[in-house]
């Protein structure tokens, strides 16, 4: 029996909003150090490895529980494991804003990759069971769309307010307001949905799918600074192998974490993948243009970071005119082809930028994520119509882990493009740290007399944009390619997609 989908009413509409700002935090929370760990290095006084490690366990436990958690969600409600979600978030933010020592930070920080774990795909399993009219739920998700990309960039220039103004545990204390709001109103706003029928939960899954994710996701974040090492190499080998092995018993449980049957639905596979090749888009171009503004160009963190906000302006109107344009009845398979094309052609505006081309650069970033937002508001939505609401957990969680693949992925192979291209353009004559990275390079460069250390300045900063321009054209490429298997498999989903009952599954 086919049943009619019912309108949103400003019940949902007030709820969407007040899901969208842990989602807003839980992006910000990527890049909220990335003005503040000086400040941290100051006062706590952390060793090398435990810099990095406050830096990234917040990311490596994202990425391995997102799996888990939106399985979980399907089974206990997603309602619920949101606000408990959302509690360990608030309270690990309370801890890291007052740690006394660099092993509580790291803690506080790996418990917040937990809370953002679980708040992720709930969110958007939530708008999926609240909005189950096809144009609403498309702009509903067009809107999460905008603020996960957005989160990302204002977090690193709101991290650099913070600090500036108060002291680095204040990037923390904003997560609380939020949070508390949501354990407030989230039991009056939000329904609770679940699985009817889930079966018992497949608890050997999860530490198979933290051995799949982390050490690939490892592995492809170090390769642009360190190269492709040999225990980095294993590091992806490794993960790949217990990648297999997951996939494997998926195959074979009698109650998978990941029902296989997913992969089924009329465009979801190929959703999946499109959702990757955005991110790949997305953070590649991330690695090279924070860099390109703040050290050749020569701008203040600060600076740099209001400008990297600019390109952001144009994110808010994407998401909602690509859904426009499907609710009036374009091919979503064509929005998603034109999206990826936009997206190539910011980066075909990159290959244009030289040592001081700001506005060509803004331009290309304003461009790029255009492009990569309509896309991903698209893809999400296909991905989650196709998906049965019962899986709507397990379906988003797949997406976004699939999003991290493709964000480390763009970061490792363009990074590594782009730091080939850097190493041959500067000097054989330079000492050796200048051949590593931009920023040794102008380290070496400053205690040089005069012209010498002038003239090495300078071949660093073209040999870095150099490599940005080559990177820029690999990733059009990977994305000129992207736009042809958009149409190739996307023209049968239509706007209105088909309705999926259990027993179908």
């Amino acid at each position: 029996m086919t049943t009619t989908p019912s309108l949103a009413g400003r019940r949902e509409w007030t709820a969407l909003g007040v899901l969208m700002l842990p989602l807003l935090l839980v992006s910000m929370d990527v890049s909220v150090l990335y003005f503040a760990i000086p400040a941290i290095s100051a006062d706590l006084e952390p060793s090398g490895t435990q810099q990095l490690w406050i830096f990234d366990i917040y990311g490596f436990v994202l990425a391995g529980l997102l799996m888990t958690m939106g399985a979980l969600g399907d089974r206990v409600g997603r309602r619920r494991l949101l606000l408990i979600g959302a509690a360990a978030f608030g309270a690990a933010s309370l801890v890291a804003a007052y740690a006394h020592t660099a092993e509580t930070l790291i803690a506080a920080r790996a418990v917040l990759g937990v809370g953002g774990a679980t708040l992720m795909p709930t969110t958007v399993a939530l708008v999926r069971s609240m909005f189950t009219d096809a144009g609403q739920r498309a702009k509903a998700i067009g809107l999460w769309s905008a603020v996960m990309t957005g989160g990302v960039a204002l977090g690193s220039v709101l991290s650099g307010v913070l600090v500036e103004h108060f002291w680095w545990g204040s990037v923390f204390l904003v997560n609380l307001p939020a949070m508390v709001l949501l354990l407030v109103l989230g039991p009056v706003l939000l329904p609770e949905s679940r699985d009817p029928a889930p079966g018992r939960f497949d608890w050997p899954s999860v530490p198979l799918s933290l051995a799949a994710v982390l050490p690939v996701v490892y592995g492809l974040k170090e390769i642009p600074s360190e190269g492709f090492h040999v225990r980095y190499v294993m590091s992806i080998t490794v993960g790949l192998l217990f990648a297999a092995l997951f996939v494997h018993r998926q195959r074979t449980a009698p109650s998978p974490m990941i029902s296989p049957a997913l992969l089924r639905g009329r465009g979801f596979a190929p959703s999946l993948v499109l959702n990757a090749v955005t991110m790949f888009g997305m953070m590649g171009s991330a690695y090279f243009t924070t860099q390109y503004i703040q050290s050749v160009l020569d701008k203040s963190a600060m600076e740099a970071a209001l400008w990297a906000l600019l390109p952001s302006v144009p994110i808010g109107f994407a998401a909602p005119f690509a859904a426009h344009l499907v609710r009036k009845g374009v091919d979503r398979a064509h929005v998603v082809t034109a999206g990826f094309a936009a997206a190539a052609c910011g980066y075909v505006i990159l290959t244009a930028a030289g040592t001081d081309s700001l506005t060509v650069v803004l331009i290309a970033c304003a461009v790029l994520a255009s492009g990569v937002t309509a896309v991903m508001s698209q893809i999400m939505d296909l991905a989650l119509s196709t998906a049965p609401v019962e899986r709507a957990g397990a379906a988003s969680s797949l997406m976004e882990t699939g999003a991290e693949f493709g964000g480390a992925m763009g970061m490792a192979l363009l990074g590594s493009i782009g730091t080939a291209v850097y190493r041959h353009g500067v000097p054989d004559s330079a000492p050796a740290a200048a051949h590593e990275t931009l920023g040794g390079a102008l380290a070496v460069a400053d205690h040089l007399p005069g012209r010498t250390g002038d003239a090495l300045a300078a071949a660093a900063r073209e040999a870095f944009t150099d490599g940005m321009r080559g990177a820029a054209i690999a990733a059009a490429a990977v994305l000129v390619l992207a736009a042809v298997m958009a149409a190739m498999t996307l023209r049968a989903a239509r706007k209105k997609t088909a309705s999926f009952s259990p027993s179908g599954i």
